[in-house]
């Protein structure tokens, strides 16, 4: 998402996205949408046996680039959880509740818990090193922008109607994929072998919850799922060819 939402964030471009997607343009009220985070690690039961050795395991030689990469899916994996939450408690969908409560919860604590690993302060991102920090991060605040922007719009979408709240999911889940595949390539190519596993753990998560979103849409009665969703942010969210895991333990 960062290197096309940054694009967006600087041409003419913004202004339309946002009315294109928000009917209301009003922005959110993130100070009264539902529970959030909050900036405190939320419980979220045990993490897999494999995610949870790799964090334990030795230290990598995390570049910057690695570095940014953690600070950065730490605000994007803490978007979903909130935004499904405070989306659901207008627009009472089961499956952000779910994917909430029973998987974001895991992934926030996976990668909160290689921030304590590698001593990285979340709340001033890029300029991450130390001391560790989380507080005041959460219930749709965020210190990325690029994260603030992209909740912002899709909480006032979401909360249109259960359409647009599943649509939502569809949407979120496509950028964290997206992410994901850059950002595994950075943890592969610097030998991060820790925070590859948690990436690739955080993606098959997304992939599971991006099918979910689409099935709650076609019981809906929209055939074509999440490929109903129109492009935007320089984004498709029509992809067919994510594979089907088993959604245990995502």
């Amino acid at each position: 998402m960062n290197h096309v939402i940054k694009k967006i964030l600087t041409t003419g471009f913004l202004l339309s996205v946002s009315a294109s997607l928000v009917a209301c343009g009003s922005g959110s009220d993130n100070s009264s949408t539902g529970s959030g985070n909050g900036g405190e690690q939320t419980p979220a039961g045990d993490l897999p046996a494999k995610i949870q050795d790799a964090i334990d395991g030795p230290l990598s030689g995390l570049t910057q680039n690695v570095r940014d990469t953690l600070t950065y899916m730490y605000s994007e994996e803490g978007l979903a959880h909130d935004i499904y939450l405070n989306i659901y408690s207008l627009q009472p969908v089961k499956q952000l509740e779910n994917i909430a409560k029973k998987s974001e919860v895991k992934h926030i604590d996976a990668m909160n818990q290689l921030a304590r690993k590698y001593d990285l302060n979340m709340t001033q991102y890029p300029d991450t090193d130390i001391p560790y920090s989380i507080e005041g991060i959460g219930n749709g605040t965020y210190p990325v922008a690029q994260v603030q922007y992209l909740y912002n719009i899709l909480y006032d979408k979401g909360i249109q109607s259960q359409k647009d709240a599943l649509g939502v999911g569809c949407m979120v889940e496509v950028v964290d994929i997206t992410d994901l595949d850059d950002y595994i390539k950075t943890a592969q190519a610097s030998n991060a072998s820790d925070v590859l596993t948690v990436f690739e753990f955080l993606r098959d998560g997304s992939y599971n919850h991006y099918w979910a979103f689409d099935k709650g849409l076609k019981n809906m009665g929209i055939t074509e799922g999440c490929c109903s969703v129109p492009d935007a942010l320089g984004y498709h969210f029509c992809h067919p060819e994510y594979p089907q895991n088993d959604q245990k333990n995502d």
